[in-house]
């Protein structure tokens, strides 16, 4: 197996469950409190720069990181800081929590404007400021993707529109409803970073209405392409959607910049054509509550911080009592244990499901069917990876290329023996991380 090779001839057909899809976007009012953890992005943590008794205003900072991979945090309603809590987000990671009390006025900050941007260095600290992060993804602070090295070998600017997660439907909502802040959100980027002369919108073909409607946006701008992708999943996966898109391949430990190529969500360079007409930061997110549990699914614009159990009450509450919570979709999301949680940047779907759809079934003996390894859009071979991973054998993990996988889980989507692949893998590669960090024998 080539260490280079990373195509997208492989994945899953899913079935859909777009129930959302037609559903307007509907804003829910400010809850009495929200919660905002000081960790919603990737890299440094950042550090609360309010206290408790302070007032806050709509859009106003609360928490900053003087390094440079680190990504602001604003207050997403008016009133009083409360408390500064200790938190631990789903993933494990502790950091604090900055409690505010809704005062019901949402009044924005005087001193939010446009930011005045004339070129490439005004432009990145613009989008620092704004507290970007991608925003369907792992939450990559937006002005480090954005901060090229070489600037002069980009030429490729690729719009992921993919949504090819079940049930999710909110950025299709974004091209449905904010569709020429894309537009305006690529010329910006076009303008002030790398030398990009190609735009590819990618889109799954299941959603035929978004793609009709990018095409009469970007009629007049021949260097963008609505780039139609057969449905099938994980299209939406970052080097998948490369391959789709240019051809390119991003191989092991290269990025995309690398071959020439910077990949941005839709809502991300939406909100970023937004933020520099408004001076408004990111303070609020799109999303879609679905599943089985839920009364009334909807897309919805919710105050980042927002508990989920408010969300699910403007949703006019549950149907059944829910007996598994998702942050984001059925293959990549993250199992959360109650209601509790706040809506954090990169968060864009809350899916609960009642007990017909999360029945276990019972794990048995892997049959060597391969099914894994057809189902692998990298072209790994889950079935060994596991049967290494429960030797404790590094070196055959390594050479099985376990940090390739992406977590995309169509190895467990598969597996007629029902084993949990993924999770063997994601268990590897924290092995592997572990072994790594143990000092040389002498």
């Amino acid at each position: 197996m080539s260490k280079d090779v990373i195509r997208s001839l492989k994945g899953v057909a899913v079935r859909h469950y777009k129930n959302t899809e037609d559903y307007v976007t509907e804003t829910m009012p400010e809850p009495d409190k929200v919660y905002l953890p000081c960790v919603q992005h990737m890299g440094a943590p950042c550090t609360p720069v309010v206290k408790p008794g302070d007032l806050v205003k709509v859009g106003q900072l609360v928490a900053d990181c003087e390094k440079p991979f680190s990504s602001p945090v604003y207050s997403s309603v008016s009133g009083k800081v409360a408390a500064l809590e200790d938190f631990i987000n789903p993933q494990g990671v502790r950091t604090q929590a900055i409690v505010i009390e809704a005062d019901h006025k949402q009044e924005l900050l005087e001193t939010i404007a446009p930011p005045e941007v004339t070129d490439t260095e005004s432009f990145l600290k613009a989008v620092r400021n704004s507290g970007l992060v991608g925003l369907g993804g792992a939450g990559f602070p937006t002005h480090i993707k954005l901060s090229l090295r070489d600037p002069a070998k980009v030429d490729t600017l690729v719009i992921n529109i993919a949504e090819c997660e079940p049930y999710i439907t909110s950025d299709y909502r974004n091209v449905m409803e904010d569709g020429p802040d894309i537009v305006d959100g690529i010329d910006l980027v076009r303008k002030y970073v790398g030398k990009i002369e190609n735009v590819y919108i990618g889109v799954e073909d299941n959603k035929p209405k978004a793609i009709q409607k990018l095409q009469v946006l970007t009629q007049n701008k021949s260097y963008i392409k609505v780039f139609p992708m057969r449905s099938q999943y994980p299209k939406g996966a970052e080097k998948v959607l490369i391959y789709e898109t240019t051809g390119r391949v991003v191989g092991d430990g290269m990025i995309p910049a690398d071959v020439g190529v910077i990949v941005m969500n839709g809502t991300s360079i939406a909100f970023l054509a937004q933020f520099l007409r408004t001076g408004i930061p990111l303070i609020s997110k799109r999303i879609t509550v679905d599943g089985s549990a839920v009364t009334t699914p909807k897309n919805i614009r919710a105050p980042l911080g927002a508990r989920f159990a408010d969300i699910i009450a403007f949703c006019g509450g549950y149907k059944r009592e829910p007996k598994k919570m998702l942050m984001g979709g059925p293959m990549m999301g993250i199992t959360i244990f109650n209601d509790n949680y706040p809506l954090i940047k990169n968060n864009n779907a809350l899916l609960c499901f009642g007990e017909a759809e999360t029945k276990a079934i019972p794990e048995s003996a892997c049959i060597r069917c391969g099914r894994c390894v057809r189902a692998c859009p990298f072209q790994l071979m889950p079935a060994a990876i596991d049967k290494a991973y429960r030797a404790r054998d590094a070196e055959k993990l390594k050479a099985l290329y376990v940090g390739r996988c992406m977590e995309c889980g169509c190895c467990s989507y598969v597996c007629p023996a029902k084993r949990n692949l993924v999770l063997t893998n994601r268990l590897a590669k924290g092995f592997l991380r572990e072994q790594a960090s143990k000092p040389a024998a002498k």
